[in-house]
């Protein structure tokens, strides 16, 4: 064990034996640890209370749609130890429920509220209307990987009344640029 992990392998050690959790030190200053769901809030009190983690920098969500899951990502900080560390979780994605997790950092509500609108997860008891960013939206998640973003946008910007004479703004770009479109993006732009 390298001495300039000595604090990386504390705290994961620590959280392996208390939550029988999986886990690697990233490197300096970063550590993940995986947990199942019912175990996250108890892991991030933990790391809050008993560790100096007062600090939620961020939380995320993954799409794993080839294995029918969600990774949800949980990033906080301990000011003191200047560590990182990221408590991972795997839920179901035909069935996306987390429990509700703003009571241990308010922010939380946030990134949970754009959780629920962007991937269709459910965190029960979260306060908050149900539109946060999308108004009207009767489509499937927009974050989701089987969500159509060309045809989406082909369906919602080219084909509607009133853009008949709209122009390509890759075309006119180039155009103006004199450079050519690459390959990979010209199946997105307009005949």
């Amino acid at each position: 064990m390298s001495n300039d992990l000595v604090l990386e392998n504390e705290i994961l050690n620590l959280i392996k034996s208390a939550f029988n959790a999986e886990g690697n030190v990233i490197k300096s200053r970063r550590v993940e640890v995986f947990v199942k769901k019912d175990q996250v809030s108890s892991v991030l009190l933990f790391a809050k209370e008993q560790r100096g983690y007062i600090h939620l920098s961020h939380s995320t969500c993954i799409d794993w749609i080839e294995e029918g899951e969600f990774e949800l990502i949980y990033s906080i900080l301990s000011p003191k130890d200047k560590i990182m560390l990221y408590v991972k979780t795997r839920i179901d994605r035909d069935n996306p429920v987390m429990e509700n997790l703003d009571g241990i950092w308010h922010q939380l509500n946030t990134y949970e509220r754009e959780m629920r609108e962007m991937y269709g997860i459910e965190f029960p008891g979260l306060i908050g209307d149900k539109e946060f960013c999308l108004e009207d939206w009767d489509e499937i998640p927009p974050m989701r990987r089987d969500f159509d973003t060309v045809e989406f946008a082909r369906k919602t910007f080219y084909q509607r009344p009133g853009r008949e004479d709209a122009k390509d703004v890759r075309k006119t770009l180039t155009e103006q640029s004199g450079e050519k479109i690459p390959d990979f993006a010209t199946k997105y732009s307009r005949e």
